[in-house]
């Protein structure tokens, strides 16, 4: 499988024209220290130490602030390195909040030893969990998928990101891009923190009829400006989405609302306007507007609808077709952390129909009906769009029980394989569809003997059965079939890594919506994605085996082919 693609200015680490950055310190005192950048290279390496708490970092240039940023700088020793650009004569205002009496002298701490400059950073994968064929940050923490469209033949990913760790902090839009759903290549950092705040989840339209006034086709982003309090914004871009111009008369909508993020906005053509989505503590709130700049609060819903276990967060609206009937529904998507059914973070949605100012649902109050049982499914959204009428989607594959201690270190995080979603019925209800979107069916290759740490395993089922993947260390997982009981259990307790967090290892537990006769079961180094052929039925679990699972052992009224997968 191709890796993801570098960009020209994250090439080859060029050790040997660095500089040593730490003759410019100046120790003030009181965790108090300055570094004056001296230097024609493009980078400064800043050394990282996980277990550190975060330094305060103010970027001064001719005697005006013109960034802010966290970074978890190394004291005793380094984790791994990150680049930050700089400029020649920019002072870099460092504040450390460690206690003295722990952390020793700041003289000796281990980031004033290794602060080099460079012109390229090196981005080759170290890590044995990284992906095949999943997308990932070359570095650094990513979460909530956000802006998502297609354009001219080309997906656009960009995601919540941590330029400067691989834990949550500083949060910018990352960029990525893919032909084909499956190989990403990464893009320069899309939206940066500004003086409303750091950029929090939002979307992105494609303008086709210049409704804002920023030109036929200007991708247009809304996204939380999570400040001091938490406000909506937008950009725009007329460069196909490579940079974004933010919309002088931010923010765009306010409120008292402690949690109102994550705004997601669709052509509404039935109505002839564009609504948003947009998360608003407990509940949904639902905005129209003609130009994309002046938005009018139409309605709430939710406060006594699902699973309120959490906060509310990253909002979906999307009109589907019924399979197998003439039917058309709306469905409301709520990701929610905590309350999933299995603990930490989870995908819930509603089923009813929206007229533009209200949705109304159809499904009783009480009801929770989850898009995807594993633990690890969330913030997940679609494409503004996409072509053919598809409603393509995809979710951050974490928990966030733990997605800041997963064993990786050179990033964290990775996105689920991409997704088509509909809707069926079954004994008079009606539930999302959950499919590997198409383009995966392109990545099958030939049958294989056995499993390999990225590969595709296709499973008939006549009855009751028991697949377990396992290795030569004794880790493994355990999938449960109970046909009787409609219902697929998921068990990853001897998985590999599993003692980074008390929440991780665990069974888990899908209905299953009637008989399952195909199961769809997808390998990564660091994932298990499970789906019912139909579409019935979605699970997406991470695991973090020692070495790659090689050995499937099948029990029951089952029949398992495994295909490798194409490069």
């Amino acid at each position: 499988m191709k890796k993801n693609k570098t960009i020209a200015f994250l090439a080859a680490l060029l050790m040997a024209t660095a500089g040593n950055a730490q003759t410019a310190r100046q120790i003030l005192g009181d965790g108090h220290a300055m570094v004056r950048v001296n230097t024609d290279k493009r980078y400064l390496l800043l050394p990282v130490e996980e277990k550190e708490e975060n330094a305060h970092i103010r970027v001064v240039k001719d005697n005006q602030l013109v960034k802010t940023l966290n970074c978890r700088l190394a004291i005793d020793k380094v984790d791994y390195f990150v680049p930050f650009e700089v400029e020649n004569g920019q002072l870099l205002d460092i504040r450390f909040q460690g206690n003295p009496r722990t952390t020793g002298a700041m003289n000796d701490f281990a980031c004033w030893k290794k602060m080099t400059y460079t012109d390229t950073f090196d981005s080759k994968n170290v890590e044995k969990h990284r992906p095949a064929y999943h997308h990932t940050p070359l570095y650094g923490w990513m979460n909530d998928p956000n802006g998502l469209f297609y354009k001219d033949g080309m997906w656009h990913l960009y995601y919540q990101y941590n330029p400067y760790g691989s834990q949550w902090e500083n949060m910018t839009w990352g960029h990525s891009t893919s032909t084909d759903l499956v190989n990403w290549a990464a893009q320069p950092t899309a939206i940066e923190p500004d003086a409303l705040g750091a950029i929090f989840s939002g979307c992105c339209v494609v303008d086709n009829n210049n409704t804002a006034g920023f030109g036929n086709g200007a991708i247009v982003a809304f996204y939380t400006s999570a400040g001091s309090r938490q406000t909506q914004s937008m950009a725009y871009s007329t460069d196909d989405g490579k940079t974004f111009t933010k919309y002088a008369d931010n923010p765009v909508i306010t409120s008292n609302v402690p949690d109102f993020r994550d705004p997601h906005v669709f052509w509404n053509a039935e109505a002839g306007f564009w609504n948003m989505i947009l998360a608003a503590g407990q509940q949904m709130s639902i905005y129209s507007s003609k130009n994309l700049k002046e938005w009018k609060h139409e309605s709430d819903f939710g406060s006594e609808y699902g699973c309120h276990g959490g906060v509310w967060e990253c909002p979906d609206l999307m009109k589907l077709k019924v399979r197998g009937t003439d039917k058309e529904k709306w469905m409301l998507v709520c990701n929610i952390n905590p309350g999933g059914p299995f603990g930490g973070s989870a995908t819930q949605y509603f089923i009813g129909q929206f007229d533009g100012h209200k949705f109304t649902c159809e499904d009783s109050p009480e009801e929770t009906k989850w898009m995807d049982y594993g633990k690890d499914h969330y913030a997940t959204v679609t494409f503004d769009n996409a072509p053919d009428g598809r409603h393509v989607g995809v979710a951050w594959m974490s928990n966030w029980q733990y997605a800041n201690q997963v064993p990786t270190k050179q990033y964290r995080s990775a996105n689920s394989i991409l997704r088509d979603y509909g809707l069926f019925e079954h004994n008079g209800e009606t539930y999302c569809s959950v499919l590997p979107a198409k383009e995966m069916d392109a990545v099958r290759g030939q049958r294989i003997s056995s499993p390999s740490e990225a590969c595709e395993i296709v499973v008939q089922l006549k009855g009751d059965a028991q697949l377990t993947l396992r290795n030569g260390k004794g880790e493994k997982v355990t999938i449960t079939y109970d046909a009787t009981e409609q219902t697929i259990d998921f068990d990853r307790r001897r998985s590999g890594e599993v003692s980074f967090s008390d929440a991780f290892p665990c069974i888990v537990t899908s209905p299953t919506y009637g008989q399952v006769k195909t199961l769809r079961i997808f390998i990564d180094r660091c994932s298990i994605e499970m789906f019912d052929g139909e579409g019935k039925m979605a699970m997406t679990n991470l695991v973090f085996p020692t070495e790659p699972y090689n050995r499937l052992d099948v029990k029951g009224k089952a029949k398992a082919t495994v295909y490798g997968l194409k490069s």
